[in-house]
């Protein structure tokens, strides 16, 4: 008899396969003293792990970056071409990147050696020492995108761990192949950091199911980017399973069916087949412009965080970056990021857009201890409430200007846009802009080239701004909605947080009322809104968006060509009549009920 199971559908499609249980979790580690003739050896060992665990991950890269055969090559058919592409997206490659990055740094590669000797204790000791300090202050970060980060670290410190304890890694463990390589596996676990769904990746893995987790987690971004079906918070998942069961998810509602009959298989092999033909559709949509069905045309934008992202967007046919995210020019190192530094990056980037637009966000962390210099400057109980953002450099002048510089001095080479972070205020506004004006002037001083007339803007992300939307379009050249932190905060919950996520809720009557206001200021003072929350992202949400008044998205380029499919399909003056109707309820039922009957309305019907 089959068992329905629920949780969060985080990453859309059907998987079919068999149970595969994974235990989770830090392994026990117990403390001992190393005897002084011994400190050299236990050093020896540490650096060993170190090694051999940067060893696992280049063989991890090396495997989901080759080409593989296609099914019909592994059977010894007579095919061409010789090899199927194994189409991994480029920003699955920079998480491995970046873990390689973490072994090099002195954290990581250098910190636990000091204790060893310090504390004339055993390596596991050492290095759980400093994993707990780390994950500390990934903990403190007030960006839930942000927080997540510290699974990285967990998984990190996990496979040195296990190589020094002599257990077997994860690594090891899946690329072992399964005794029928046909048999595909749904991965159930605890939770799951976005390394380890890396390693399921081309390793016969149909899905995910974890217990915890939330939908604008790293882990469930990546899913969605691997396009891989993915179940989160589904609570006592591993009571009801057992390995070997046969499962069917359905990452878009968070349905999961245990021990299905053949005629339950069948019909959701049959859905999956559909929804394949629907991808392969959306892949020709490549060079279509985003235009509806009564000829508007919609800007489509990507969210980046690499410059090495770039390709992806170039896969999808986008030319512009809506958010170019800096936070990540700081993270996991002890100092800030001098403003050549920060030149280069920058003007590397805006030279490959080829003359599109870039969108630098300055830099959007709180206090939350990621590098020394910034935890010297400040700190708060609560640091989602506290100083974050533009606050954090408003207050500390030693971050805002060198990147202040660097953008100026970018915009040299290229179309660039600069846009503020967590606005609350009209005064933070006009600071940042007589930072600015400021900063020009010393350049000419020098005689240093940069863009005059270059664009200032604002994130719109609390409830603060979105209601004083009039006044600051009448300050800056442009909006962009933030939604993941306007709804968090509007709403009063904390997204990441499994106990409270399930009220995170774009259709909330607050929530729309708040993104309608917003995009009305920028209609009224004739500058431009766009979106780069998860909500413009989302094609569920994209024919509700754009009879508001939306016109520009901007998004993870994995979801792009979605979301330009719906744009395609509608029609203005059959959505905006509708809209209008849903914004004046303030009832749940009837919203959802209307935002329905917009999802379904027929554009060749008016």
């Amino acid at each position: 008899m089959s068992i329905m199971l629920h949780g969060i559908g985080v990453a859309r499609g059907i998987a079919i396969g068999k149970a595969y249980l994974m235990e989770h979790g830090q392994p026990d580690i117990a403390e001992y003293t190393v005897p002084d003739y011994l400190i050299d050896a236990e050093i020896e060992r540490y650096n060993s792990a170190l090694e051999t665990a940067r060893g696992e991950l280049i063989e991890v890269r090396t495997q989901i970056t080759q080409p593989r055969p296609s099914a019909a090559q592994q059977e010894g058919a007579d095919t061409s071409p010789a090899l199927v592409s194994a189409r991994v997206p480029g920003d699955v490659t920079e998480f491995i990147d970046a873990h390689l990055l973490m072994l090099e740094d002195s954290a990581i590669s250098r910190a636990p050696i000091k204790t060893i000797r310090r504390q004339k204790c055993n390596a596991e000791w050492a290095l759980k020492q400093q994993r707990d300090a780390l994950v500390q202050i990934f903990e403190e970060v007030d960006d839930p995108y942000l927080k997540t980060r510290k699974d990285d670290i967990d998984h990190v410190v996990n496979r040195i761990m296990k190589l020094l304890l002599q257990q077997e890694t994860d690594t090891q463990e899946l690329l072992e192949p399964d005794e029928e390589e046909s048999i595909l596996r749904i991965i159930v676990a605890d939770n799951l950091t976005a390394a380890d769904i890396i390693l399921f990746h081309h390793q016969n893995v149909a899905g995910i199911i974890t217990e915890h987790g939330a939908p604008n987690s790293h882990s469930a971004i990546l899913a969605r980017s691997l396009h891989l079906p993915t179940v989160m918070g589904a609570g006592n998942t591993h009571r009801y399973l057992k390995d070997g069961e046969t499962l069917i998810i359905n990452g878009s509602d968070g349905m999961i069916l245990i021990d299905s009959d053949q005629k339950t298989v069948d019909h959701y092999r049959a859905l999956q087949e559909k929804l394949k033909l629907h991808q392969d559709a959306l892949a020709k949509l490549r060079s279509q412009a985003a235009v509806t069905r009564d000829n508007t045309t919609i800007s489509l934008q990507a969210n980046v965080e690499l410059a090495d992202d770039m390709e992806a967007m170039r896969q999808v046919g986008c030319r512009d970056i809506g958010l170019y995210r800096t936070e990540f020019l700081f993270l996991n190192r002890e100092n800030i990021p001098t403003e050549e530094e920060q030149y280069k990056n920058y003007k590397t980037v805006v030279e490959r857009m080829n003359g599109a637009t870039l969108t630098i966000r300055t830099l959007d962390i709180g206090t939350d201890k990621l590098i020394p210099a910034i935890a010297e400057m400040e700190s708060a109980d609560n640091p989602v409430l506290g100083v974050r953002a533009v606050r954090l450099t408003l207050k500390n002048l030693d971050l805002l200007i060198p990147q202040i510089r660097a953008i100026l001095r970018a915009s040299a080479h290229g179309k660039i846009r600069l846009m503020i972070p967590m606005v609350t205020s009209m005064q933070e506004v006009v600071q940042i802009k007589n930072h600015i004006a400021q900063e020009k002037m010393n350049l000419r001083s020098r005689q240093i080239d940069f863009d005059n007339a270059l664009e200032i803007g604002a994130v719109i992300e609390t409830p603060a701004a979105a209601l004083s939307a009039d006044g600051l379009a009448q300050r800056l050249d442009f909006l962009s909605i933030g939604t993941n932190d306007l709804i968090q905060y509007t709403l009063a919950i904390d997204r990441t947080d499994d106990q409270v996520n399930y009220l995170f809720d774009p259709l909330h009557p607050a929530v729309l009322r708040l993104i309608y206001k917003v995009i009305q200021a920028g209609k009224e003072s004739g500058i431009p809104i766009s979106m780069c929350g998860e909500m413009a992202g989302d094609d569920r949400y994209t024919r509700l968006l754009l009879g508001m008044g939306l016109r520009e998205f901007s998004m993870n380029p994995a979801v792009l060509p979605a979301v330009k499919q719906a744009i395609l399909n509608t029609r203005l003056d059959i959505v905006e009549p509708m809209v209008q109707q849903l914004l004046q309820s303030p009832f749940h039922e009837e919203i959802h009920r209307l935002f329905d009957k917009i999802s379904r309305s027929n554009p060749d019907h008016a």
